[in-house]
């Protein structure tokens, strides 16, 4: 099952709870605010997070990261390009509303890398990595159940932003042509913010490379 558990710090942003339901197992992707109120909420509903997932490494998708993890002593995972983002206050603009966020025990994932969880290794995520919002910009894809987070990479009916430090415009467009637009139409698409797509709603909004 999929839990989308909105977090608001300095904005909203969507935080997933991706659980496997015969277990309880599972992971928590991009908790970036309110993380003593979503360790409460894994406690109440039973769940046993084995990993924090990130998609990409702005402060609004890890800003809930310390507080979650005096609960839950689980390992942050996130794709080898963002250990800068998580390092550097700047990079991830934390330091641009007056915070300090980092994460400095991370590990890494690479693309194509598959995500097991520990009591169930048949239920996994593969790591897509589509940089151009940020170089570690990720899609967590469930080829199983035809789902995806996607992070700040697609939203329903546009696109990242990809003037932010290390955005890269011509990289996202490719990025979502080739490694989002070539998953199966009927993928659901959940993304960091705003409401849920699909990659066929969000296909025609792309001219194809020739």
């Amino acid at each position: 099952m999929i839990a989308c558990l909105p977090v608001l710090g300095t904005m909203e942003v969507n935080c997933y709870a991706w659980i496997d339901e015969e277990t309880g197992h599972g992971f928590l992707i991009d908790p970036g605010a309110q993380g003593k109120d979503l360790a409460e909420h894994c406690r109440n509903q039973g769940w046993i997070i084995e990993r924090i997932l990130l998609t990409h490494g702005h402060f609004d998708h890890i800003g809930g990261i310390a507080d979650f993890r005096k609960e839950f002593d689980v390992p942050v995972w996130i794709h080898r390009e963002g250990e800068a983002y998580l390092t550097r206050p700047a990079l991830n603009l934390s330091s641009v509303f007056g915070q300090e966020i980092t994460v400095r025990d991370a590990r890494y994932f690479r693309h194509g890398d598959l995500i097991a969880l520990d009591a169930r290794p048949s239920r996994a995520l593969r790591v897509i990595h589509t940089p151009g919002h940020t170089p570690d910009s990720v899609l967590l894809y469930d080829e199983e159940r035809g789902t995806a987070f996607s992070g700040d990479t697609v939203f329903r009916g546009a696109h990242g932003n990809d003037q932010l430090p290390g955005g890269d415009g011509v990289r996202l467009l490719q990025s979502i042509r080739r490694r989002v637009l070539t998953l199966p139409e009927e993928t659901k698409l959940y993304p960091g913010h705003g409401e849920e797509t699909s990659v066929g709603a969000e296909k025609p909004l792309y001219v194809p490379i020739n």
